[in-house]
């Protein structure tokens, strides 16, 4: 049987069904009666040493932990094991940030065959009486803690998927250096098994050992600093002056059209304020921040891991050039260098059906230049002037910032 047309191309080696079966902290024990006889039937057995350790043993099955890293070798290991049949264990719910994604990614959805067991957050959700609708669930496995940040407001309730027995404590520290030191934490240990364990302690207390198998309950106090909305506070932002400002940032973002799971080019990223609110806008959304200046580029990483998008990647160069080889946009913003030549251009042919650009200038040069992309492609060509309050003497009067000339444009069809 060959993979559904796109997976694969004629003369590759074919992949093996599979079937993916989620296991909890109490092992073997904790299975139905039919998920035994899928993995007892199995030619080979894939799964964490810590998973594979929980079977009993079976007279000529093959079992691999495995590799890593993972994805770089997941497709020479599905080859090698090609007209066998496969079991892939998984913890809980191989779908709730699971090996059941990446393996459906790989393979299709067609050559594997889902058999769910009761997930962690499932489990915590009962242990803690709190409910799917008002609980929100951030993965680290395998990522970096500051993702949690995102989610960070007041009498909010997180249920983190910890990495590891260290993810407790760098959470907790992570949550007292921003504010928010009298978080309730709870910390669920080994779920679902005999050996189940649970520590409390706020945010700025927590000093406990907990297993490796964890996964933490926050009930969040501290300050509401930042929203979801576009348009957070300039003092947001770590800068030196190149930062697309408040009132700019949310005009640009309302027509960039921010969506789940689509991709943003931030040209000329500066301190990556457009890029990381509209990672900020969903969790699925990714941005690639372009920046000449490497104090700048190392800023951007800063400014997004602080504000919960820790895995915006930062790219280190001079657009057009930067641009060549980077995965397909479906947003640019233009916030800085669109007077260079080929950098235009270069936005304008990488912009796919349905795609947007926004381009900001504050130069005669870029007016021009946006003035004749208006004249040629359409779109909307504003100029914004935003005046702040300040004092004069013992007055207060109104001083303008510079304006800035702002061409949006969506291509059609």
């Amino acid at each position: 049987m060959t993979l559904p047309e796109g997976k694969r191309s004629a003369g590759e080696p074919h992949h093996p069904r599979l079937t993916v079966v989620g296991i909890g902290a109490d092992g073997w024990a904790g299975l139905t009666d039919a998920a035994r006889v899928i993995v007892q039937r199995a030619d080979v057995v894939l799964g964490a040493p810590r998973q594979l350790g929980l079977l009993p043993d079976a007279t000529g099955q093959l079992r691999r932990a495995w590799p890593s890293p993972l994805r770089p070798q997941l497709e020479a290991l599905l080859d090698e094991l090609a007209g066998r049949d496969v079991v892939a264990l998984a913890s809980g719910d191989p779908l709730v940030s699971g090996i059941g994604t990446t393996l459906i990614d790989v393979l299709g959805a067609e050559r594997v065959t889902v058999v769910p067991h009761v997930s962690s957050v499932a489990l915590a959700r009962a242990r803690l009486g709190w409910s799917a609708e008002s609980t929100a669930v951030v993965s680290v496995v395998g990522r970096d803690v500051h993702a949690v940040l995102r989610e960070v407001a007041p009498e909010r309730r997180v249920l983190v998927l910890s990495s590891d027995e260290h993810t407790p404590g760098a959470l907790a520290a992570l949550l007292t250096e921003h504010g928010y030191g009298a978080t309730r934490l709870t910390v669920l240990g080994d779920l679902g098994s005999d050996a189940e364990t649970r520590v409390e302690a706020t945010a700025a207390a927590f000093d406990a050992a907990v297993p490796r198998l964890n996964i933490v309950a926050a009930e969040l106090k501290g300050p509401l600093t930042v929203g979801w909305a576009p348009g957070l506070s300039d003092d947001a932002f770590e800068h030196d002056g190149q930062l697309t400002k408040r009132d700019l940032r949310a005009s640009a973002l309302a027509r960039l059209l921010p969506a789940p799971g689509q991709l943003l080019w931030d040209v000329g990223a500066g301190a990556g304020s457009v890029g990381i609110e509209w990672m900020r806008a969903h969790p699925t959304c990714r941005t690639i921040a372009i920046e000449a200046d490497g104090v700048r580029a190392e800023r951007i990483t800063r400014n997004a891991a602080a504000l919960g998008v820790p895995a915006l990647r930062v790219v280190h160069g001079s657009a057009p050039q930067a641009l060549a080889g980077q995965p397909a946009p479906d947003a640019i913003f233009v916030g800085g260098g669109a007077s260079h030549p080929g950098v235009l251009e270069g936005c304008l042919a990488a912009l796919p059906r349905h795609g947007r650009l926004v381009v900001h200038g504050v130069t005669l040069e870029t007016e021009v230049l946006l003035a004749d992309a208006y004249r040629d492609h359409g779109g909307e060509l504003v100029r914004i002037h935003v005046e702040h309050a300040a004092p004069i003497g013992s007055f207060t009067g109104w001083t303008p910032a510079r304006a800035v000339t702002q061409w949006a444009y969506q291509r059609g069809e």
